[in-house]
C-alpha cells in the first residue's frame, strides 16, 4: 500500500498590522531624538590675498584689550580675573572711551587647552556687546535698530564700531601655535 504524505498546511501570519507598527515606532524614534543644532561662530573670513602684503602697524598700549582664556577655563581681562558675564560691559566701556575709537583692538589670547565652551561664550559676549554699541549709534542717528536699518546704514554703523578681533592660540608655555 502507498502511503501518501499528508501534507499540513500552515496558517499564514497576520501581517495587517504590521505597516501601523512600523509608522509608530517611526514616529516614536522621531519624537524622542533630539535635533540639536551644532553650536559654532558664524564668521566670514577675508579673502586670502597673496598680491599685498600690509606692513605691521604700531598700536599704541591703550588702544588695546587684552582678553585671555587659560586652560583651566579663567578668564583675564587686562590682567584682571573677570567673569563671562562681564565681558560685555568691559567691552562697551572700553570702546566708546577711546578717543580714537576706529584704532582699538581686542587682543583674545586663548590656551591650547581650554575648553571650546569657554571660548565660545567669551565670542558670544564680544558679538553682543558690538550689537549693543551699534544699536545704540543706529538708534541715536537713525531712529531704528541696526537690524532694521538699510546696507548703507549698518555699513556706516559697522564703520562707526569696528570689530577688530585678534586672536592667538598658545599652548602651557606660552608659545603660539597654528589654529
Amino acid at each position: 500500500m502507498i502511503r501518501r504524505k499528508n501534507s499540513r498546511k500552515i496558517a499564514p501570519l497576520n501581517t495587517t498590522s504590521t505597516a501601523d507598527l512600523s509608522f509608530i515606532l517611526l514616529v516614536f524614534f522621531l519624537v524622542i531624538t533630539s535635533m540639536d543644532s551644532d553650536k559654532g561662530l558664524p564668521r566670514q573670513l577675508p579673502p586670502e590675498d597673496n598680491k599685498e602684503q600690509t606692513a605691521p602697524v604700531d598700536v599704541k598700549r591703550s588702544n588695546i584689550m587684552d582678553i585671555t582664556i587659560d586652560g583651566k577655563g579663567n578668564i583675564m581681562v587686562n590682567g584682571q580675573p573677570s567673569a563671562v558675564k562681564k565681558i560685555k560691559g568691559d567691552i562697551i566701556r572700553f570702546v566708546t572711551t577711546k578717543a580714537e575709537r576706529q584704532q582699538h583692538i581686542i587682543q583674545l589670547h586663548i590656551d591650547k587647552k581650554a575648553e571650546y565652551d569657554t571660548y565660545f561664550h567669551v565670542q558670544h559676549e564680544i558679538t553682543a556687546a558690538y550689537l549693543q554699541l551699534r544699536n545704540e549709534y543706529a538708534t541715536k542717528k537713525f531712529g531704528k535698530k541696526y537690524k532694521q536699518c538699510s546696507n548703507e546704514q549698518r555699513k556706516e554703523c559697522m564703520d562707526y564700531y569696528p570689530q577688530r578681533i585678534s586672536e592667538r592660540i598658545e599652548d602651557m608655555q606660552g608659545k603660539e601655535v597654528q589654529p
